[in-house]
């Protein structure tokens, strides 16, 4: 096996560390924003390292065990994707002894720390970058770009034309990762925060790196230093080239929440159609790298959930109780568990309400209930997936995981009316008069010509184990 085992177990949590929690004030930049004001793509709003640490208590009484770190490392902006020096903590977010005072916490509390590595591009800040505008073709570093030619142009508004960029943007200049000094730099760097203590890297934009052989040895170098080292590529459409012993351990798995999304909210997507994509998923990587998905419903690139669905309460708590009994990591972005909104970038960053009355507590202790079942039953982690019922019409589906004599039954009702569905049980080896309970709902069930009987209310469904 080579992927980490412990990643069948996660229950991830993305944090923005400028928007969850402001631990130290006296990292404040100065052009610092108010606590909670609508987010722009300049003003910082003081979140850092410490504030995670503070907040931990939180974060465990949720119940989650593994937390993804947007970048944390010296750059510039508010989403430090512009890594100006990849060995500092940014000094607005702390220091590295913040940095090692947050792993000691998450570890004695059994909670894995995933960092967010930017490889393809760096800021303009970056030391060989810096050279090179300064020094232009004589400078040592000039074949660590894509140069086009001399002068560089970096700072005068408009696209890059003289060297390559993400996206054209002039303050990511994209690495030449063919040159071994760079890859050498890279690696290093892969390592250093591994040997720290991180427990793995979340991949930016890997397929921009569209190279074998560099992943290939990216992987060894990681995995040299820790072997459960997890490594998650950000890849948003279905390829199995991603995701094996020679790339990435998992994917963020964009296209279960696309479908997902389609079928609950944009209408665009049946019943039939949702469940030949997300079947379909579970068929297009080997089975270890599907346990090892990275499965989001929200991210800092992607309108919010509670948003996205109108504000459906139902809507979204039908959202999260699919996403758990989905193979896979199951990922909450922060905020999403109390129905923060928030449209696309930057908005979607908003900073964390830490005044209750701010909260969905509802759905927060739905939430909690989910990753407390997860935990329990390690069908929901590892067990088979049995597709056991699909309606062509009504939006009626139903699965079964499966691990031993652990079965858990999932049922979705995704439409606005009252569905009664009656679920073979035969292939689960449930005989007549075999008692069953709603584990959300502690409804009893008992099972009657071979079928299970379920009432599900509009946008609904269950777990029945």
């Amino acid at each position: 096996m080579t992927t980490p085992y412990w990643v069948q177990d996660a229950i991830f949590y993305q944090i923005f560390p400028d928007r969850f929690a402001n631990g130290d004030p006296d990292n404040d930049p100065a052009n610092v924003q108010a606590w909670g004001l609508p987010p722009t793509i300049w003003d910082f709003q003081g979140g850092d390292l410490r504030g995670i640490i503070q907040r931990l208590d939180y974060l465990l009484d949720l119940g989650i065990n593994a937390i993804y770190l947007n970048p944390i490392f010296h750059s510039t902006s508010t989403h430090h994707y512009n890594t100006r020096d990849y060995y500092i903590i940014d000094p607005k977010l702390g220091n590295l002894a913040d940095f090692r005072a947050l792993l000691d916490a998450a570890h004695r509390n059994g909670i894995r720390i995933l960092l967010d590595g930017v490889f393809n591009h760096c800021g303009r800040g970056f030391f060989a970058f810096a050279d090179l505008l300064e020094n232009g073709e004589n400078s040592p570093y000039k074949d660590w770009f894509h140069t086009k030619h001399f002068p560089l142009d970096a700072y005068t508004p408009g696209e890059a034309e003289n060297y390559l960029a993400w996206w054209k943007f002039k303050s990511l200049p994209k690495f030449n990762t063919a040159n071994p000094r760079v890859r050498k730099y890279i690696f290093d760097v892969a390592r250093y925060w591994l040997e720290q203590g991180a427990d793995g890297w979340r991949l930016d934009v890997p397929n921009e790196i569209d190279d074998d052989s560099f992943w290939e040895e990216f992987r060894h170098a990681v995995k040299s230093v820790n072997r459960d080292a997890y490594l998650l590529g950000e890849i948003w459409t279905p390829d199995p080239r991603w995701a094996n012993d020679k790339h990435f351990d998992g994917l963020m798995n964009y296209p279960v929440r696309d479908a997902l999304l389609r079928l609950l909210y944009a209408g665009t997507l049946d019943m039939p159609h949702f469940v030949e994509k997300v079947e379909g998923l579970l068929k297009t990587y080997p089975r270890e790298n599907v346990n090892a998905m990275y499965v989001p419903l929200g991210s800092h690139d992607t309108e919010r959930l509670f948003t996205k669905v109108e504000r459906s309460a139902e809507k979204t708590k039908l959202a999260f109780l699919f996403q758990f009994a989905y193979p896979g990591a199951p990922a909450i972005y922060y905020g999403d568990e109390i129905g923060l909104e928030g449209e696309k970038d930057p908005d979607c960053r908003r900073a964390f309400p830490w005044d209750q009355k701010d909260w969905n507590v509802e759905l927060r202790h739905w939430v909690k209930t989910l990753i407390a079942l997860r935990k329990k039953h390690p069908a929901l982690r590892r067990g088979d997936f049995q597709r056991l019922f699909m309606d062509d019409s009504n939006g009626r589906y139903v699965f079964a995981r499966t691990l031993g004599e652990d079965k858990i039954v999932v049922a979705l009702n995704a439409g606005p009316h009252v569905q009664k569905v009656d679920v073979p049980t035969t292939s689960l080896g449930w005989q007549d008069g075999h008692s069953l309970r709603g584990l959300l709902d502690n409804q009893k069930y008992t099972v009657a010509g071979g079928h299970l009987s379920l009432n599900l209310q509009p946008w609904s469904g269950t777990w029945v184990g």
